[in-house]
């Protein structure tokens, strides 16, 4: 800890009245005696939400280069731009990785750290054209699915939900390779952009588009088909949650919803637990499901009321 200049601080506060001294030996005392939360009981690198976001900044213009880079690119010189943003972002991502590691593996040795992080990051980088073409049918599923885009351009500059799911997309990724620190890092930098909050594990199907955004929330163990669309406020949420002997809550259980293809649930509605809604289903606005329906639902708040009032 460096302490030079505490004295200075210290003469500051006591000279205006504030007992700055007995705060600071009060922190320290949380810290180090009552509430010790220090992983492994020492002081380490955390990743930066800063360079995480400079990250993101560099792998959308790699995958979007005339949208997200420059629109002058030629056709001479988009790679050399492309090979450069991925450049950038991709020792960003190394060193990211490596400092993520160490809070979610049991590898202690900072080669060995530096070893796998170069692992993940490779193998992250190579995934990016799969990650990109499942990006391009999300697109495609905003502009045919919202009579109110003029163009891809739109979506692409304009929509919360685009960005919820580029962001999501380069997060599972990380998240499947074994970085999930750094997975709900970008999951978080989403969330704070746009008020849609995806777990980096939820599994996500092609051609998926969220429509205005705000309040979507999508648990850890969803599971999504294809060709899914949903609007604002939507939750794909757990009913319950099972608890250890020790009344701590039990993890890594499948607890959330399975959205089969084709299915539209619409504005305010809230799906809970381990349910599936079957596939061409249609689940309207501020509906309340807690169990699973049959292929072709279509499921309404008046329905559900009726459901409820029947002996």
């Amino acid at each position: 800890m460096d302490t030079s200049h505490t004295p200075e601080l210290n003469a500051l506060a006591e000279s205006a009245g504030l007992g700055l001294s007995t705060v600071v030996a009060g922190l320290r005392t949380s810290r180090e005696v009552t509430n010790k939360i220090r992983y492994r009981g020492e002081i380490r690198e955390l990743p930066s939400r800063e360079a995480m976001q400079k990250l993101l900044h560099h792998l959308q213009a790699a995958l979007f280069p005339t949208h997200y880079g420059h629109t002058d690119l030629s056709d001479e010189t988009i790679d050399y731009f492309v090979g450069s943003q991925l450049n950038a972002a991709l020792a960003i991502l190394r060193e990211q990785v490596r400092r993520s590691l160490y809070f979610s593996s049991e590898i202690h040795e900072d080669a060995l750290l530096r070893e796998r992080a170069t692992v993940i990051t490779r193998d992250f980088a190579h995934q990016l054209p799969a990650v990109r073409d499942i990006l391009v049918s999300d697109i495609q599923a905003a502009y045919h699915g919202d009579p109110a885009a003029s163009s891809i351009s739109e979506i692409l500059l304009c929509y919360p939900g685009t960005t919820a799911i580029i962001y999501h997309r380069l997060a599972h990724a990380l998240h499947q390779l074994g970085a999930p620190l750094l997975a709900r890092l970008i999951a978080d930098i989403a969330h704070s952009a746009t008020g849609i909050d995806i777990h980096p594990a939820a599994q996500i199907g092609p051609s998926f588009f969220i429509d205005h955004g705000t309040g979507v929330v999508i648990g850890e163990t969803t599971i999504i088909g294809r060709n899914v669309r949903l609007y604002q406020a939507v939750t794909l949420g757990a009913k319950r949650f099972p608890q250890e002997p020790d009344g701590s809550l039990v993890k890594g259980i499948a607890r959330h919803p399975i959205v089969e293809d084709d299915v539209v649930v619409y504005a305010g509605a809230t799906l809970l637990g381990r349910i599936t809604i079957g596939q061409g289903s249609v689940i309207g606005g501020n509906v309340w499901l807690t169990h699973s329906v049959p292929p072709g639902s279509n499921i309404s708040q008046a329905e559900m009321l009726s459901d409820c009032r029947q002996p």
